[in-house]
């Protein structure tokens, strides 16, 4: 059994389709069946189900499916330890975020560790944090970047925490509130638009609610900022976004908020990151080394004039 063909399985399932399967590992269509018949001989059972319609995995292909992804992922992280012992970072790093990060401006990251490191794949995944913690632990992910209430602390993974701040009320400009600062028991009316109860990003905005004693009504829930920020624009509610955040959408209307709810932004990993995402790690970590410096030095030039 060859690498290659493991990597020819694991194609024609993820496409349903052996052109494609054969676009996308760049060979022929033919050597790519060949093989794959070849190792369906070997292992005396059929891998996949062919019609003239359509391609799918038998029970065994199933079965054979997970197995193959493993030797193929412990094959390549031998082959970027091996690089890293001679100096070269490369393989795979797989990044996921949440689609509001303040802590950290996450495009300069991506951007100054692919300048660095030219022989990483990079690949950026959005989605919640509850998500984003499981697809880390599965090995999918290997960094991500959450948002949690501040009690909240990512299970199973290894984290770091990047940093807490508030979050702000963002109406449309027409908005009939005309106050700059509110409290949260002045929003109790208010229609709001909100992730969907349960998740991370509307847990903070919830346990901020209950401690101040104030009841809310959420009738539209949204699965990411940018189709909240949407429906703020039409005038159809209250949105809650990170302090941070909200000023890139300069088309609405800021309201800071007395008795604020706050969340935490969180860098997770698994306990054996591979070379590429300890390199990841290590530029974050230097970049927010450098940034309190300069924030120091800033900071003393100013109490010296």
């Amino acid at each position: 059994m060859e690498l290659q063909q493991l990597r020819y399985v694991i194609a024609v399932a993820e496409t349903n389709n052996f052109t494609r399967a054969a676009e996308r590992c760049r060979v022929v269509q033919s050597a790519l069946s060949h093989q794959i018949a070849g190792l369906e001989r070997e292992l005396g059972a059929r891998l996949f189900e062919r019609t003239s319609r359509r391609v799918r995995l038998t029970p065994a292909g199933e079965a054979f499916l997970p197995g193959a992804r493993e030797c193929l992922e412990a094959a390549d992280r031998a082959r970027a330890e091996v690089a890293a012992a001679s100096g070269e970072v490369r393989g795979r790093l797989a990044v996921g975020a949440i689609p509001t990060v303040a802590a950290v401006n996450l495009p300069v990251a991506l951007r100054d560790y692919r300048r660095r490191y030219p022989r990483v794949h990079i690949t950026l995944a959005s989605a919640g944090s509850e998500d984003l913690i499981e697809r880390v632990r599965r090995g999918d992910v290997d960094v991500a970047f959450l948002g949690l209430p501040p009690r909240a602390e990512p299970k199973g993974v290894q984290s770091h925490r990047l940093g807490g701040g508030e979050l702000v009320a963002v109406v449309a400009p027409d908005h009939h509130l005309t106050e700059n600062e509110v409290d949260l028991r002045s929003l109790a009316d208010e229609p709001f638009i909100d992730f969907r109860a349960g998740a991370a990003g509307r847990a903070q905005s919830d346990e901020a609610f209950a401690a101040a004693g104030v009841q809310r009504e959420v009738p539209f829930e949204v699965s990411s900022a940018e189709f909240m920020v949407d429906l703020v624009r039409q005038g159809l509610g209250v949105g809650m976004l990170p302090a941070a955040y909200a000023p890139r959408f300069s088309d609405l209307r800021i309201i800071r908020l007395r008795d604020a709810p706050t969340r935490v932004e969180h860098l997770i990993w698994d306990s054996r990151p591979s070379p590429a995402a300890t390199a990841f790690l290590e530029l974050i970590r230097a970049d927010r080394e450098e940034g309190v410096s300069r924030l120091s030095r800033t900071g003393r030039e100013t109490s010296s004039a």
